[in-house]
């Protein structure tokens, strides 16, 4: 780990890395020991959320993981709300977060005295949540500490040996917001040519893994419908294989960030601690499978994304991640609430509707975007609405 401090603060820092990629990478050979497969042997990417309590590591626990580093192709699906779309591991190792955190909050509420024990949510006295009241918090100490094999794709990763950039080059568009190729892999600059998409007559986009990675480090990983119950839940490191310094990392992440001011309570810009293995993974050659995998804790094993379809492999069934799955069981959640969050109505409408009622999440996003469009870095691409019209009945 490339840090600021003593020998000893180096030292301490660079094994607790070290033991984040171990964790992540023993719980993913246990997770495809018994299923193994030559597609789980090819990934190219995996990426793995650790939870501790504070930095004992006699805690730490495996609570999500992915692989994958495929986008769909969004002009060829119909369904896209039953459709997992951005298949790269960061963003699947998220949503399978946004999982756990769900069971977590449903042992809170199931009103045992063992489940609130368990749970890492406790009511926040005091506290300021988008669904009115104190809402709930994190338990003091718990912390969350991302490990992704390679540089997030973006403009993190811009530099690396692996980044190809012959049609924009680099140092022109450095800290710009990218887009991600729909159908492959790699990343393009948002130009003002993109920054109107519609869903009608203009090819669908997807922000990159280190804008969005940027974005979690302003409004929290629980995303806008958790806002209404919890206050935001950031990632507290983040560590990754190939790199030899985090510097582009640092760059992309942190100081680009800066103008990034005035955020509506209890948001905040977290600056991660950022770091690198001693000795450096070696990202796997050759074509990445049309596979992308997700667990969670509490999973009874893999689920197998096709990145062709963005659906269950071999069912074809909606992906547990998807919009319509997990919006799904933000509805079964307000059930067990009996409607206690304000402005209850509009919450259990659409899905978009449900986002946009967030009114402190989306404060803190617009902030997040103006300040990067402000800066010249810039327009951030927003799925059009008509995609959030989702409404279901459970």
């Amino acid at each position: 780990m490339r840090t600021s401090g003593g020998r000893v603060g180096n030292d301490r820092d660079q094994f607790f890395a070290e033991s984040i990629f171990h964790l992540v990478r023993e719980k993913y050979t246990e997770l495809t020991d018994s299923c193994f497969s030559t597609s789980h042997a090819r990934h190219k990417v995996l990426a793995g959320i650790i939870m501790t309590r504070g930095f004992d590591l006699r805690s730490a626990q495996v609570v999500s993981l992915a692989t994958g580093t495929k986008c769909l192709d969004l002009d060829n699906v119909s369904d896209r709300n039953s459709t997992l779309s951005d298949c790269h591991a960061e963003v699947v190792c998220r949503r399978a977060l946004i999982r756990f955190l769900y069971a977590q909050l449903e042992l809170l509420l199931c009103k045992s005295a063992e489940g609130e024990e368990q749970s890492i949510f406790v009511p926040n006295k005091g506290g300021c949540c988008d669904g009115g009241g104190d809402g709930l918090r994190l338990r003091d100490g718990v912390l969350f500490h991302m490990y992704v094999s390679s540089s997030p794709c973006g403009d993190a990763r811009l530099n690396c040996p692996y980044e190809t950039t012959a049609t924009y080059p680099s140092r022109r568009f450095r800290c710009h917001l990218r887009v991600k190729v729909n159908g492959g892999e790699g990343t393009l600059p948002v130009t003002a040519r993109r920054a109107n998409q519609k869903q009608d007559g203009k090819p669908l986009v997807t922000m990159s893994c280190t804008d969005k990675m940027a974005k979690w480090s302003v409004v929290g990983l629980q995303g806008a419908l958790l806002s209404h119950l919890v206050e935001p839940v950031y990632l507290h490191s983040l560590t990754v294989g190939t790199l030899s310094h985090t510097g582009h990392l640092g760059r992309a992440l942190t100081r680009r960030l800066a103008p990034v001011k005035h955020l509506p309570f209890p948001y905040r810009r977290r600056q991660l601690l950022l770091s690198c293995l001693s000795s450096s993974e070696v990202r796997p050659a050759g074509k990445a499978p049309n596979v992308s995998v997700n667990w969670s804790s509490g999973d009874g094993g893999l689920e197998e994304i096709s990145t062709v379809t963005g659906r269950a492999k071999d069912s074809g069934t909606p992906s547990q991640l998807c919009r319509s799955s997990l919006f799904a069981r933000w509805q079964r959640l307000q059930q067990q609430l009996n409607g206690q969050i304000s402005g209850a109505e509009a919450i259990m409408g659409t899905y978009c509707g449900s986002k946009m009622a967030a009114g402190r999440y989306q404060r803190a996003l617009q902030q997040f975007i103006g300040a990067l469009q402000v800066g010249g870095l810039g327009t951030w691409l927003r799925k059009p609405p008509q995609l959030g019209h989702l409404n279901i009945s459970v």
